[in-house]
């Protein structure tokens, strides 16, 4: 008697959700996401609402460092282009946010164009380096240009609204950022099903054989960079108008070690490892401020050590990470799945 899963034409094989036990896990998850705003509390909306843009970002950076393997160093920047595109298109010119969104997205991936064209011969420490200098540049920008920018006084985001509906609500906002996340990890995930993708992966596991084969390596690095580049202008415009006002101190150099910390925990060249990484590195240290708040009154000399360990913890959850778990949480969780799989044999 046959048992087991078969696939008997390519349609089969190149399904994405392809047995009814992955669809119906989905779903309950959808249901768990569409239920979860209406019996948390505001904070943990809040929270959510930041994963949810976190996802974004992460996601373009993996699509141009983990799947591309081009490393940047100016995520940042570009969140920052995104988040002042979108500001600035609606306090100068009216747009509304459902267009000032995808806008921003589009400026921010002209902006990833301007910085792939000089960066297409440099690889590695030196593409890091310039995407480095990149980022002092939009800062400079950002606090210098008074005129557009307003300095570091900032900026006050207008009230968004899609299609005449205000979202003046954390849940409303929450709604809107989960179905952009449906939608970006939806593009993302049938983006490497087709020939871009794959040639994104061919020059990452090396460039030169991708060269060789016919793939045109300089074409397909500017599309990373301006794929990557919209999806931190998305994340950008949304981080906005989340936080309501915005200031060139919201887009510092941490952000960027941040995303970084985000692709590897969860793991590069992984969707679901964006997902894992942005929840986890968006979530901890947040549990490390509610402990040091629950502590503050009973143990004031270790609630200081707290301090201390959140403003490194990025840096110490990297280095643990590549030490102990170089794939990080999705090599985590398919050890696990494959371990659930086989039991209770040794093997399947």
């Amino acid at each position: 008697m046959p048992s087991g899963q078969y696939k008997t034409s390519y349609r089969d094989d190149l399904k994405i959700f392809q047995t009814t036990w992955i669809k119906f896990w989905l779903g309950f998850l959808l249901v768990i996401l569409t239920v979860f705003p209406f019996v948390a509390g505001p904070y943990f909306i809040y929270t959510a609402n930041l994963i949810g843009i976190a996802i974004i970002g992460v996601l373009g950076l993996n699509i141009l460092s983990g799947y591309t393997g081009q490393i940047s160093l100016g995520h940042s920047a570009f969140i920052g282009i995104g988040a002042y595109a979108a500001t600035l298109l609606s306090l100068k010119f009216g747009i509304p946010f459902w267009l000032s969104l995808p806008l921003a997205g589009f400026i921010t991936a002209l902006s990833g164009l301007i910085i792939a064209i000089p960066c297409l011969r440099l690889k590695g420490l030196y593409l890091a380096i310039a995407t480095f200098a990149f980022f002092f540049i939009v800062e400079y920008v950002f606090v210098h240009w008074d005129s557009v920018t307003n300095g570091t006084s900032g900026l006050t985001v207008p009230e968004a609204s899609v299609f005449g509906i205000a979202i003046d609500t954390d849940i409303k906002l929450y709604f809107l950022i989960l179905i952009i996340d449906i939608c970006a990890l939806s593009f993302a995930n049938n983006l490497f099903r087709t020939e871009v993708g794959r040639a994104f992966i061919a020059i990452r596991d090396n460039d030169i054989s991708a060269d060789v084969i016919g793939i045109d390596i300089t074409k397909y690095k500017i599309y990373s960079f301006m794929i990557c580049s919209f999806y931190a202008g998305v994340a950008g415009s949304l981080y906005a108008i989340t936080l309501s006002f915005i200031g060139p101190e919201h887009f510092s150099f941490l952000m960027t070690i941040e995303y970084l910390a985000m692709g590897l925990v969860g793991g590069l060249g992984t969707i679901s490892g964006s997902i894992f990484g942005a929840v986890f590195m968006t979530v901890l240290p947040e549990g490390i401020r509610l402990l040091r708040d629950v502590l503050s009154d009973d143990f004031p000399f270790f609630v200081t050590r707290l301090a201390d360990l959140q403003s490194s913890v990025y840096g110490l959850v990297i280095v643990l990470f590549l030490i102990f778990e170089p794939t990080g949480l999705f090599g985590l969780w398919i050890r696990v799945k494959n371990y659930w799989l086989a039991w209770p044999y040794s093997y399947r």
